[in-house]
């Protein structure tokens, strides 16, 4: 039996929770087009007869600019030391950069084993991918790289028989009908921020949160979820809301359908939009909405 903890570790929007999604075969990471999308370490677990892979999915790697992203980029350090395996993840379509190098190189130095998923190889010119791997290797790069795509499952079988290949020998850590350490509520609320991100423009969905007021399941099988939508300014909330409520309206519809989805049964959902300035930079609100110690 193969059984082991990997990191999943990278900068912002390098495509970790959609690879962490693909390979466990449930949606256990919200995903969307940008940075910044993942908050907490969040465990993704493959179960097989043979072997369990538990992925530590974790926040992107980028400058911190507020107490928020601060937590965040601990968060990520700190999952990559207790692991048995590291998989950096490396966005091919934008090629290798200077600080992709010296983040690899970081990690590498350690004594946790390491390798680098090259992916969204489905989105460049086929032709870049030696010439990337080349450049990881001529940097002093010696670990594996194995290019793949998530989106179009390339390669995705031998990523995960290569991660089998480097595990330890050992008893599950989890029990098998577990694929996420986190709770359905954690989920809803990820879901509702998903939808936001993907609705809204580039300030607003990085300042706001999601606080579950209630989550509860009536005899007749429909939950009744009860949420606020905490943002930073009063003309995000205006912008949030909409004409006449037009926009939470939408955005909300496009996340019932998802919760429902994800629960496997009918939600009555509610959602208020409230103003918590600066909330990002203020330790107690931080803790209030799930990301304090």
């Amino acid at each position: 039996m193969k059984s082991g903890f990997i990191g999943v570790i990278g900068k912002a929007n390098a495509g970790k929770s959609t690879l962490v999604n693909v390979l466990v075969g449930e949606k256990v990471s919200i995903v969307s087009p940008k940075p910044q999308t993942t908050r907490d370490a969040i465990m993704g677990i493959l179960n097989k007869p043979d072997y369990q892979l538990v992925f530590v999915d974790t926040p992107g790697i980028y400058k911190a600019k507020n107490r928020l992203s601060d937590m965040m980029l601990k968060t990520a350090e700190t999952a990559a030391k207790d692991v048995d395996f590291i998989l950096y993840v490396l966005d091919g379509h934008d090629g290798v950069a200077d600080d992709d190098i010296g983040l690899i190189k970081r990690y590498t130095s350690g004594n946790i084993p390491m390798a680098v998923a090259y992916t969204k190889i489905d989105i460049m010119a086929k032709e870049n991918i030696p010439e990337n791997v080349k450049k990881l290797y001529d940097n002093g790069i010696d670990c594996d790289v194995l290019p793949v795509s998530a989106r179009k499952y390339t390669n995705i079988r031998k990523l995960e028989e290569y991660l089998v290949s480097k595990m330890p020998e050992g008893e599950k850590a989890i029990a098998e009908d577990i694929v996420s350490d986190k709770s359905e509520k954690f989920m809803i609320s990820e879901i509702m921020r998903e939808k936001i991100l993907l609705k809204f423009g580039q300030e607003i969905p990085h300042g706001i949160a999601i606080s579950i007021n209630v989550f509860e399941k009536q005899e007749n099988g429909v939950y009744d979820i009860n949420l606020d939508i905490v943002c930073e300014k009063p003309n995000h909330k205006a912008i949030l809301i909409g004409k006449q409520g037009s926009a939470i309206k939408e955005v909300s519809s496009f996340a019932r359908k998802d919760m429902e989805k994800f629960l496997g049964a009918k939600v009555f959902l509610t959602t208020y939009v409230k103003v918590k300035e600066d909330w990002r930079n203020r330790p107690n609100l931080l803790k209030d909405l799930g990301y304090g110690d």
